[in-house]
């Protein structure tokens, strides 16, 4: 059990939204977690550079009146957005300008928030993912945790709930923060812990000798040994899944399976040239079937 000295401190959220339907589905997450933990959420909204604007979308009108006016509906769509679902919580909100990603991240880090959370897309290319999107490059450079969500059309107001916690460990340097967090989470909310983590992707190549009975045991026993120290020292006996075979889809299977409310990976320690998060943790939440905490 961990002392009341650790638990899990979440006292800001940064919530960032478009304004769109799928900023909405986010809110029942972000009011669970406020109201728990008494948190203040900053909900931000980022303009985006002037030059997105296009000469077909100015008209014949000027280019400053038509900022102005792009300027003021953001101003009043920031004021009112989530207005009555969020109005028995301290909110603070924000108007930024720049680009969206990279407001994010240095508000987050400004405001020393302890959690982002933001949908994204579960669909478009690799390509897209890798480069295009707002979430991608947050995932990659944030310093705290990130929620994020693929697959939250059937979220509704009030249906937000944390009973059972998956954590899956790659057995890297990140795994040990994955833990802890969700080590502290389960106790906060009372849920139960599982952690899962993949001994293996198969290479068809070799696929014989991987199954073979000697070979099972001597990656099932190693994984053990270093799950068990791991879980020694986040202080937790959680139950572990063992599975063989691609870790997004054994991870996304398990969640599934368990009927899972949230799921929590591990990035990378430093951002190196590809940024924090690696293929598997962009499979993971592409595929998830409830929302992801990445650490």
């Amino acid at each position: 059990m961990i002392g009341e000295a650790n638990m899990l401190p979440i006292a800001k959220i940064l919530l960032p939204v478009d304004f769109s339907e799928r900023a909405c589905h986010a809110a029942p997450f972000a009011i669970l977690f406020a109201e728990h933990f008494q948190s203040e959420i900053v909900l931000a909204h980022v303009l985006p550079p002037h030059y997105d604007i296009t000469m077909a979308e100015m008209g014949s009108g000027m280019l400053d009146d038509l900022l102005a006016q792009r300027r003021e509906r953001a101003e009043r769509s920031t004021r009112e957005f989530l207005g009555r679902e969020l109005a028995h919580l301290r909110v603070r909100r924000l108007l930024l300008e720049g680009d969206p990603a990279r407001e994010i991240v240095a508000c987050a880090r400004g405001e020393q928030a302890n959690l982002i959370m933001m949908p994204t897309h579960g669909y478009g290319p690799f390509r897209r993912m890798l480069l295009g999107s707002v979430t991608a490059k947050v995932l990659h450079d944030a310093d705290c945790p990130v929620w994020t969500a693929t697959h939250m059309e059937s979220a509704h107001a009030g249906s937000a709930a944390l009973r059972h916690i998956l954590c899956a460990i790659d057995l890297k340097p990140g795994s040990a923060g994955a833990i802890e967090w969700s080590v502290r989470v389960a106790a906060e909310f009372g849920a139960k812990l599982t952690l899962v983590h993949s001994l293996v992707e198969l290479d068809p190549r070799t696929e014989e000798y991987h199954y073979s009975p000697e070979w099972r045991q001597f990656l099932i026993d190693a994984a053990q040994r270093e799950i068990a120290a791991l879980q020694k020292e986040a202080g937790t006996s959680a139950e572990v899944r063992l599975t063989l075979g691609p870790a997004d889809k054994a991870v996304c299977e398990d969640a599934r399976a368990a009927q899972a409310d949230l799921l929590v990976i591990g990035r990378g320690l430093e951002a190196g040239v590809l940024g924090r998060l690696t293929s598997d943790a962009y499979a993971i939440i592409r595929q998830s079937p409830c929302p992801v905490v990445s650490v």
